[in-house]
């Protein structure tokens, strides 16, 4: 695949003037299927799905982002749901793929997620090469890795096992979240290990684990984030939860973004509903029809 590159632009933020020019050419993965293009070319727009709901999917797919998270870390969503979205997401219109961030880098939970045909993993909480490394075998058949082989919904129910074996090293996009101190003093090692596709900051664990919870202007933050980047051999995409996040994402220079999440995106809706419907039905009751029946 084609050699990704951050703009050559500089952005203005708040605390300094970023140098993106300076910034490493991404590496092209092994994985060229195209989800994981799309993640290098930095054009994905993806939707977290966190109500582990088919049918939220299947609705969010119908607006055609790049790719839905299916999430299992902090959700109740079971492997079985997981099946469920990636179905939902699959018979929607549009090219929309199903990526499952699994409760933790194991290759056990991995394996399971990989069996329901979804485009690729994410896993959380990755701080080191080795982890890092241990995250891509899991991914992998052998001899390239340990995933255990057996027919599932990937392969067709074994209609296409023999393809998938050879190709779902290809197929699948490889994601690590990186969301403590240990992590950004290891990304640039991370990031070179062969079969990664990309780094996903989580804001969130990021900013906690600097104690500077939600202060995503802080200077604590705004440095690490400005490490993860600088030094990432992978396009490197995060979460915002508003159109402000975006901005504020995309003026620090992040490749990708996850652009919306279910449970936000309902609140706010409901939200906005209700405050419109209860000032109609105020004036409504100021001003009464007269009935004409």
């Amino acid at each position: 695949g084609a050699h990704c590159s951050r703009p050559t632009t500089p952005h203005t933020t708040r605390h300094q003037t970023a140098d993106l020019s300076s910034r490493p050419h991404k590496r092209a993965s092994v994985n060229d299927n195209s989800i994981s293009s799309r993640l290098r070319a930095g054009d994905a727009a993806g939707v977290w799905l966190s109500l582990a709901s088919p049918t939220v999917a299947e609705v969010v797919a119908g607006t055609e982002p790049a790719f839905v998270v299916a999430d299992r870390e902090h959700t109740a969503a079971s492997v079985e749901t997981v099946e469920r979205i990636t179905r939902a997401v699959d018979a929607a219109p549009g090219e929309t793929v199903t990526l499952a961030r699994v409760a933790w880098n194991d290759p056990v939970r991995i394996k399971r997620v990989l069996d329901t045909g979804v485009a690729g993993v994410i896993a959380p909480q990755v701080e080191t090469a080795d982890e890092a490394r241990a995250f891509v075998d899991a991914t992998r058949y052998p001899p390239d890795g340990e995933r255990g082989l057996a027919a599932g919904r990937a392969s067709e129910y074994g209609e296409t096992l023999a393809d998938y074996y050879a190709t779902a090293g290809d197929r699948l996009a490889t994601v690590v979240q990186i969301e403590s101190p240990t992590a950004v003093d290891n990304v640039a090692s991370i990031s070179a290990v062969d079969g990664l596709d990309s780094l996903f900051v989580g804001p969130a664990d990021l900013s906690a684990s600097l104690d500077v919870f939600g202060a995503y202007d802080s200077e604590p933050f705004r440095e690490a984030v400005t490490e993860v980047l600088d030094h990432s051999d992978v396009p490197v995409g995060t979460l915002a939860v508003a159109p402000e996040q975006v901005d504020r994402w995309r003026e620090l220079g992040f490749d990708y973004q996850v652009v919306a999440a279910d449970v936000s995106a309902l609140q706010r809706g409901v939200t906005e509903s209700l405050s419109r419907s209860i000032s109609r039905l105020r004036r409504t009751a100021s001003s009464p029809a007269v009935r004409t029946w």
